[in-house]
């Protein structure tokens, strides 16, 4: 079992209890906008990290990161981007993407808004963990954490305070 703590739209500020609230986590996914570089540095000090650039990140972040992440962990093929939408309402290079890789997971930052759906048509679930940073329309800071057990993915749990 693989345990991921998962966030996006950090802005350059990450809540101080981000690293109580992935203690347990076995790695950390930000699905981007970090704002600042030094974020991806301190998450990456307490574990390891797996991330894609957003639209507010510059040229340093985009040198080290890619606009869309596609990998596994344990049997569950994931893709990762900044700007995905979501069930129904896919960009089209998330829909494009869904398409050819037919992953199980399918993450997505950028709206500042938590959502966890299920999408029937491509059989996938879809996450978007909101905003933790302090900046933007988003009333409350959001973090979520999960498990993937094989191909199961489980125990999702919300971390929410208001900002």
């Amino acid at each position: 079992m693989t345990k991921i703590g998962l966030l996006s739209d950090t802005h350059g500020s990450l809540p101080a209890k981000t690293f109580g609230f992935f203690k347990d986590c076995d790695q950390i996914w930000h699905a981007g906008d970090f704002g600042d570089i030094k974020i991806i540095e301190q998450l990456q000090a307490s574990k390891p990290v797996k991330a894609v650039f957003g639209n507010i990140d510059g040229t340093e972040a985009r040198a080290l990161f890619k606009e869309t992440l596609v990998f596994k962990v344990e049997d569950v093929k994931v893709v990762m981007m900044h700007i995905g939408g979501y069930p129904g309402r896919y960009s089209w290079q998330a829909r494009e993407t869904i398409q050819k890789e037919r992953p199980g997971l399918f993450i997505s930052g950028h709206s500042h808004i938590l959502k966890v759906m299920y999408d029937k048509k491509h059989k996938l679930l879809h996450i978007n963990p909101g905003a933790a940073g302090k900046f933007g329309l988003h009333q409350k800071i959001t973090l979520v954490r999960f498990a993937i057990d094989g191909d199961e993915i489980k125990d999702l749990e919300i971390f929410e305070k208001e900002r």
